[in-house]
């Protein structure tokens, strides 16, 4: 029989949450929420600093002196140019240059690196790594990873780490002390806010979350669940497999597909960067065509969805999480894309949807409308295309 597999965590997130809202993820149980509702766990990552379990994300140590080849030849990213102490954000592909999966590369060391993805990589990573000096080991189950992220989230991991975090740039990565216990924290996140990742030995885990906690009373930290890390990612721009692209070695059909140029990251793509890698030949015909979909924000009209609900007696009426759920967009009646995720945005003010579009109809400023449902009805509410992200603070990068 199957069994899903707790956190190093769950010790201490398992008696903190009042709905016990469980949800899945690779194979593990992390908590969807600690409170009935979402918004103070929401607005501590917008206003204070939030706590999140990040351990289900699949780790992978690549080491040995090819580590960087067997990269560069895998990802469209520049690994080579990658320095000591460097992270890249990364989608990687299959030779129709379609996304298998999407994640971060760290540069630890000159021959060692980590890689995190959301789909089990390891024989992706192996059937490309033949005739290569490099050693792939997994480490899911030995690492746990902690997400801080707020605008006080620095402030919180200066009292309790041993070096100042007041360096650390952004993507990148340093190794530290954490309330005596070894780990390495990284500039980078999933909310589009100022954030940090701890990776941490899993025995540890405990340790280093209760010293956090500590550090964190006197600044309101709050343990955050992923549904409104969900709500953050969206305002940020950041697109989630499964949800708002399909990897490739798991669609059906070539619709389901997606390429990283359809799905926004034309600067993650390094098309000048020397040598062969794993869907090279496609991306460089789409480049050159352009792209037949992109993904793209969608801001829905406050007005226009008054106009819908009046007639029934009703304020609009909007979700008060992120829907992971297909919802059609039009352009004068004729169906030209879809919305992958749509959420409210406390911060905005604003209902706004990561949408997918056909050309041409993905250029800024284009008016569509997205479907809405008053009363059991589907109507649709008008709106505009806009540039990702939806929100950017200030502080996120200083």
């Amino acid at each position: 029989m199957f069994e899903l597999k707790h956190t190093p965590f769950h010790e201490r997130t398992s008696k903190l949450s009042v709905p016990q809202n469980w949800r899945r993820w690779a194979g593990h149980i992390v908590l969807g929420s600690y409170d009935l509702h979402l918004d103070r766990e929401y607005w501590a990552i917008r206003d204070g600093v939030a706590m999140i379990d990040v351990s289900p994300l699949m780790k992978y140590m690549i080491e040995g002196p090819d580590a960087a080849r067997l990269l560069h030849k895998l990802t469209p990213r520049d690994v080579h140019r990658m320095a000591v102490g460097q992270v890249g954000y990364t989608g990687w592909c299959d030779d129709e240059g379609k996304l298998l999966d999407d994640g971060t590369i760290a540069r630890l060391d000159e021959n060692l690196f980590r890689l995190t993805s959301a789909e089990p990589s390891l024989r992706w990573l192996s059937m490309n790594a033949v005739g290569m000096d490099v050693t792939i080991t997994e480490v899911t189950e030995q690492v746990a990873a902690l997400s801080l992220q707020g605008p006080k989230s620095r402030t919180v991991l200066n009292l309790c780490c041993k070096k100042s975090l007041d360096k650390l740039k952004y993507f990148r990565v340093m190794s530290n002390t954490l309330a005596g216990k070894p780990v390495t924290i990284s500039r980078t996140g999933y909310t589009g806010d100022l954030g940090f990742e701890i990776w941490m030995d899993a025995a540890d885990a405990l340790h280093v979350w209760d010293a956090l906690m500590a550090a964190g009373h006197d600044y309101g930290i709050v343990p955050c669940g992923i549904l409104a890390m969900d709500m953050a990612r969206v305002e940020a721009g950041l697109f989630m497999i499964d949800v708002d692209y399909t990897a490739a070695n798991h669609a059906w059909i070539e619709g389901q597909k997606s390429s990283p140029l359809e799905m926004g990251l034309d600067w993650a793509v390094a098309l000048d960067k020397p040598g062969y890698f794993v869907g090279r030949r496609a991306l460089e015909r789409e480049h050159k065509e352009g792209s037949a979909w992109k993904l793209v924000g969608f801001e829905i009209d406050w007005e226009g969805m008054e106009a819908l609900f009046a007639p029934v007696g009703l304020p609009p009426q909007v979700p008060a999480m992120a829907v992971r759920g297909s919802l059609p967009v039009m352009h004068e009646g004729k169906q030209v894309g879809y919305a992958s995720t749509s959420t409210w945005s406390p911060v905005l003010k604003k209902y706004i949807a990561l949408v997918h579009l056909q050309r041409p109809y993905y250029e800024p400023g284009t008016r569509l409308s997205m479907e809405v449902t008053v009363e059991h009805k589907r109507l649709h509410a008008p709106g505009k295309v806009v540039k990702l992200p939806f929100y950017e603070p200030e502080w996120k990068k200083k």
